[in-house]
């Protein structure tokens, strides 16, 4: 024979004390049935400790079933919104036609990417403007003060960085200021204030030369500065992160090797655009002969990040920093997930885009390292 015995409790009986539900009337119930006073006062912590227990429980299912907030939007939404996790792998593709004319007017169907040979769905495809809003930037411009080159020339190249930050200035973008010679110096950190950026400017006229040319060291501060301090999104978008060397190609004493620099410009999705000063072309330049390559242009640094080797040949280089930075924030984001085996073996993987024939096409990185199981990102 089975037997049950059913409790009504009162709501909340475990946040409240016993005189709140009229304890003398209770003791009054218990005395009519000549019930000892000990035995009740047992009975009453029991009834006590069950239902804080069942309100406890009650709370823990009313969370366990309370839909998370959404961090973005769904896939539903308008826009192709991009979901970062640690597993998405973004790549930027900048993508020219045989006259080396921006192309811009592609869509997701126009690409395929391959992961390790095999083809992989694309999970997330932006472009520069989503729903008119142009995509974010962040630019670390860092300039060889080594002696190679004059003051004119100093002077000139700040002309066009200011021409670079102008080009952008319907973007959200901070930018930074970085020379290198002997060592590597920040004049300015990342920052969206125009006028902290022109005063870092105003300044590269009294910084003193070094001899030597820390070209990589500096790459790799600015990819440091870049990975730590401008955010992967804003406002639903990939940051497009970028390093503009103004060198004369010519690296000398660094403590850091160009594979290094390159293996964490890949990790942080940053793409290096070099530009050549004079110093190093200005007899070529008279002959109108092109110029040779430079030890910075076959180290890979560039091709291998997704950016772009130019050579400032004119005297105007207002139109040359210009172009770059048009460039810069016209790349497509193309992102995938690999499979699960792939994203916790801790091995490099490669990654190739293919677009419309025709074209040429610049990725930013040509694969990527997955992260061992157990270990966290930095």
């Amino acid at each position: 024979m089975r037997f049950s015995l059913q409790l009504t409790l009162p709501r909340n009986i475990a946040a409240q004390s016993a005189q709140a539900y009229n304890y003398r009337n209770v003791m009054s119930s218990f005395n009519d049935f000549h019930v000892p006073r000990k035995f009740v006062f047992v009975l009453l912590a029991l009834l006590l400790t069950l239902s804080a227990s069942v309100h406890s429980l009650a709370q823990t299912d009313a969370s366990k079933q309370e839909r998370p907030r959404r961090a973005l939007p769904t896939e539903s939404d308008p826009q192709d919104v991009i979901k970062i996790d640690t597993d998405l792998v973004p790549v930027d593709v900048t993508v020219t036609d045989a006259k080396g004319r921006l192309v811009r007017n592609l869509k997701k169907a126009d690409f395929k990417l391959f992961e390790d040979g095999v083809e992989r769905p694309i999970a997330s495809f932006n472009v520069e403007k989503i729903e008119g809003s142009p995509r974010p930037v962040a630019i670390v411009f860092a300039l060889d003060l080594s002696g190679s080159m004059t003051p004119a020339e100093v002077d000139r190249v700040t002309d066009a960085m200011r021409e670079f930050s102008r080009q952008l200035a319907s973007h959200p973008a901070v930018f930074a200021l970085m020379t290198f010679g002997m060592h590597v110096k920040t004049l300015q950190s990342l920052t969206g204030d125009r006028e902290k950026l022109d005063r870092a400017f105003e300044r590269l006229s009294h910084e003193p030369n070094g001899m030597s040319t820390h070209a990589y060291d500096a790459v790799d501060d600015a990819v440091r500065m870049l990975a730590r301090h401008a955010p992967l999104t804003r406002q639903h978008q990939l940051i497009k992160r970028a390093v503009v060397v103004i060198t004369d190609g010519f690296p000398v004493g660094d403590t850091v090797s160009a594979d290094t620099v390159i293996e964490r410009a890949n990790a942080a999705d940053t793409s290096v655009y070099v530009v050549t000063m004079p110093s190093y072309t200005r007899m070529l330049a008279s002959t109108q002969m092109t110029p040779l390559p430079t030890p910075l242009d076959v180290s890979g640094l560039v091709e291998k990040t997704g950016g772009r080797s130019v050579y400032a040949n004119q005297k105007d280089l207002g139109p040359l920093f210009r172009a770059i930075a048009e460039e810069v924030a016209s790349a497509y984001v193309i992102g995938f997930y690999p499979p699960a085996e792939n994203r916790k073996d801790g091995k490099l993987h490669t990654i190739r885009v293919e677009g419309p024939s025709g074209f040429t096409l610049r990725q930013s990185r040509a694969g990527y390292q997955s992260q061992k199981a157990g270990s966290s990102r930095q």
